[in-house]
Formats: structure tokens, C-alpha cells, sequence
């Protein structure tokens, strides 16, 4: 009801109503009207609110109440309901499956040596499923991603959870979660028995190759046998003991970005496709290593693109002597170098640099329409409009997939990361990243004479945005340093 002035200032002069006339007075209400209040709190908040009376703790024991917790912060869609016959109540899923396991939730890194990995933990269902997601089979780089689930965790009666490891061929065996920090869990299998073939090593190496690459041992035997045979050691040590996982994020978008940032499958030689993120910090680009091999391991920086030095390419004829395109990019390298020196040397940053693909080569003269914004701000008309430049390799470069794009938007500077075996001798090379379209880069390393095509990961991943950039920042950190 309204009231006048007079009143309420009567009304402000009154002392506080007593809590306790308060909790009575809640406790008045009608129990429908509080199971519909407690259901929209978070669950986290309801055990504080069960002590508050016995009226309150009888009706928080209304499986209505979890159900909707379930579905809003777990996102379980399942008809819970049937968890009647097995005498497992909505409450129990809440507390003593989605919240004790809500840490593991979202996307790990695998710590299998220089290899990494992608680990996807979700709630599918009323399991907590944990997915490792592989690259295409090699060329094949615009095929989906190949997924296969390691672990699952999930109620077989009230007591507490299972956890199952799913590895191997013989089914869902036991298996143990110890979740070590926030951001660090750690598996292990009690039962390795079941990953074992009764035809021996021999049959499981066979097995492998079949569903890791898609090809049998004849085909690949002189190619990749030395690699092969410690990768298939390394997976198969590793899942017979403990492998321990840190948790990564989804590089943050911004309004300015080139295209979106995110994970890429891409081509590496005879070590065939990995995955990379790609992630956005200013005025540079970054490819980090998400899986690795025995010279790049996961978490280093595979290519840096300089975002201010866009490099406008030959036509196609000229585009085909490798010596040419080497020429344009070591001239932009020299400039770079300049550039950087007369900033050690204290002589103050060096003044914006127009886009190279507005000015073409160094000494060329300026192309009419050009942007010095850089960028996104760059890439604008060439999106908006449809236009693309036609690419083609150089003679002597080559692919491991031929069916590239044959237009692109733009190019800009970039350095690619190479090194021995057992990333030995690391060192930065200057190459070409290549952008055809929101989807598709690419990157040519002039030093290799080789061509990657990177593809963008379509599929989708929960809980696995980073809380803040300063965060990403810091997971990108923390994975590089795992490998330095």
C-alpha cells in the first residue's frame, strides 16, 4: 500500500524487525511456495538453509527442488524421475556427483610428454564423461575431429560415485579421479588387465594404428616406424599408470580480432595433423601447440604472426618462384629487425606502420585504398565485398594437403618455431601466414620450403571459456613453461 510522508517517516523511525519474528514469520509460508523459492536459489546456498529450522531442512528434501538445480547449473537434461527405481534421489546427483566432480568440468591438456592433447569433460546424461578429441586422419584436414571417451563417472547407488575407465576393448572397468587442484586432476586405472589383447603387443599396435591413423603398419611402416613405436609406448605407459591433466581455456574474443580466435587442426609433415589455438594479443597473433610431436612439443608457440606488417603477394606468376616470395618476406624480416633495434637503442617506438598489402613491398609505392589501421579494421573490405587475392604455392613448397584454397584475403609477416628432435636447437624462422577465409589459414615456411593449412575446430566445447583474459594470459604460461 501507498503511504504518505508522515508514515513512512514513522515507519523508518521504527526499529528493525526481530529475526527471529522474521524466520516465523518465512516459516508461515505455504511449503509449495517455499519448494518454488529454494528451487530457484543456488544449490550451493541450500544446506545453510536446511539449518535454519526443521521446516525448512523436511522440505529441501523435495526432489523437485535438486531436479531443477540439476537442470540449471548442470544443464541435466535427463528425465530424472527414473532415478526413482534405483533409489538414487535428484539430491544425491547434485551433491554427491555434479558438485563433487564440478571442478573437472571443461577442457585439459593431457600431460603425455611432447604430445599433449584434448580433453573434453562434460555431463552428458547423468554421467560426468570425460571425451579426448583427436585430429582428422591425416591430409584431411577439413574432416571433423575424431572423439573417444577416456573415463566416466556416475551414480550406481547412494553411497558415492563410480569411476569407470573406458579404455581399452573390454568395457567400462574400475577406475579413480583425484582431483589434485582446481585446475589439475589427475586418472588412474585399477584394472590394466583390460587394456590388454589376447593377441599381445603385437595385435595392439595393429589395432592402434588402425584407429589412430586410419592405415595399417604395411602402409606406413618406412615412414613413421621410429615415431610411431614411441608414441604407441608413451600412450600405452601412461594409460597403464596415472596421467595427470591442467585445465586450458578458449582464447577470448574481441570486437577487432582478424577472425575469430579459437582451436585449428593443422598440417606438420610427416607428423600429421595437430591441434593448434589460435589466439589473439594485440597487435600479434599466436598458434600454440594444443598436441605436439618429438620437435615442437604441445604448449610452444608454432607461428607468431605480426600483425603490422601485411605483406602484399606477387601476382600468380611471380607467386610461383619461391625465390620471390622469399625475397619480399627477408625484406619485411630486415625491417622488422630495424624496427626492433631502434627501440633497444632508446630511440622510442617506432612510428604505426601502415599495412604492407596497402604499400606492397618495401619501396613500393602506396596502394590506392589502403587502411593503416591494420588488423581487422584491414580486413573489412575485403570481407564485405568478396573479394579475395588469388594464391597459389611456389614451385618447390610443399603440402601435405593439395586441396588449399586457391584465393586468399590477406598476408601478413609472420615466424614459424622449428627444431631438432627432442626440441633441440629451437629457433624462430621467418615465414608467410596466409588468411583465406573465417574458417581457414595457413602458413609457408620458407626456411622448410613446406606449407601448413590449418581448419577451424567446429565442434563445441562447455565450460571452457577463460573467467578473464588476465587468466588466459596465465594458462598460456603455464603450458608453455610445462615444455621449456
Amino acid at each position: 500500500q501507498r503511504r504518505g510522508p508522515a508514515e513512512t517517516a514513522a515507519a523508518d523511525s521504527e526499529p528493525d524487525t526481530d529475526p527471529e519474528e522474521e524466520r516465523i514469520e518465512a516459516g508461515s509460508l505455504p511449503p509449495e511456495l517455499l519448494v518454488e523459492i529454494f528451487a530457484s536459489l543456488p544449490g550451493t546456498d541450500l544446506p545453510s538453509l536446511a539449518q535454519v529450522c526443521t521446516k525448512f531442512r523436511r522440505i529441501l528434501h523435495t526432489d523437485t527442488i535438486w531436479r531443477r538445480r540439476c537442470r540449471e547449473e548442470y544443464g541435466v537434461c535427463e528425465n530424472l524421475r527414473k532415478l526413482e527405481i534405483t533409489g538414487v534421489s535428484c539430491r544425491d546427483v547434485y551433491a554427491k556427483l555434479l558438485h563433487r566432480y564440478r571442478h573437472i568440468l571443461g577442457l585439459w591438456q593431457p600431460d603425455i610428454g611432447p604430445y599433449g592433447g584434448l580433453l573434453n569433460v562434460v555431463v552428458d546424461g547423468l554421467f560426468i564423461i570425460g571425451w579426448m578429441y583427436l585430429p582428422p586422419h591425416d591430409p584431411h584436414v577439413d574432416d571433423p575431429m575424431r572423439f573417444k571417451p577416456l573415463f566416466r563417472v556416475h551414480l550406481m547407488e547412494r553411497k558415492s560415485a563410480t569411476v569407470e575407465c573406458m579404455y581399452g576393448h573390454k568395457g567400462p572397468h574400475n577406475g579413480h579421479i583425484q582431483i589434485v587442484k582446481k585446475d589439475e586432476f589427475s586418472t588412474k586405472c585399477n584394472q590394466t588387465d583390460h587394456h590388454r589383447m589376447s593377441g599381445g603387443r603385437q595385435e595392439e599396435f595393429r589395432t592402434w594404428l588402425r584407429e589412430e591413423w586410419g592405415r595399417t603398419l604395411e602402409d606406413i611402416f618406412h615412414e613413421h616406424m621410429q615415431e610411431l613405436i614411441l608414441m604407441k609406448f608413451i600412450y600405452t605407459s601412461q594409460y597403464d599408470n596415472c596421467l595427470t591433466y591442467r585445465r586450458i581455456y578458449l582464447p577470448p574474443s574481441r570486437p577487432d580480432d582478424l577472425i575469430k580466435p579459437g582451436l585449428f587442426k593443422g598440417t606438420y609433415g610427416s607428423h600429421g595433423l595437430e591441434i593448434v589455438m589460435l589466439s589473439f594479443h594485440g597487435r600479434c597473433a599466436r598458434g600454440t601447440k594444443i598436441t605436439g610431436d618429438p620437435n615442437i612439443p604441445a604448449g610452444q608457440q608454432t607461428v607468431e604472426i605480426d600483425l603490422r606488417h601485411r605483406i602484399q603477394l606477387p601476382d600468380v606468376e611471380n607467386l610461383r618462384n619461391f625465390n620471390e616470395l622469399s625475397r619480399l618476406v627477408l625484406e619485411v624480416r630486415e625491417q622488422v629487425r630495424q624496427e626492433q633495434q631502434q627501440q633497444q637503442d632508446g630511440e622510442g617506438p617506432a612510428p604505426p606502420q601502415e599495412p604492407l598489402s596497402a604499400r606492397g613491398p618495401p619501396g613500393a609505392p602506396a596502394e590506392e585504398g589502403g587502411d593503416p589501421r591494420g588488423g581487422a579494421a584491414a580486413a573489412e573490405q575485403p570481407a564485405q565485398s568478396g573479394q579475395g587475392q588469388p594464391f597459389v604455392l611456389p614451385v618447390g613448397v610443399s603440402s601435405r594437403n593439395e586441396d588449399y584454397p586457391r584465393t586468399c584475403r590477406m598476408c601478413f609477416y609472420g615466424t614459424g618455431l622449428i627444431a631438432g628432435h627432442g626440441f633441440t636447437s629451437p629457433e624462430r624462422t621467418p615465414g608467410v601466414f596466409v588468411l583465406f577465409d573465417e574458417d581457414r589459414f595457413g602458413f609457408v615456411w620458407l626456411e622448410l620450403k613446406s606449407f601448413s593449412l590449418y581448419s577451424r575446430v567446429q565442434a563445441t566445447f562447455r565450460n571452457a571459456d577463460a573467467p578473464s583474459p588476465q587468466a588466459f594470459e596465465e594458462m598460456l604460461k603455464n603450458i608453455q613453461s610445462l615444455t621449456s
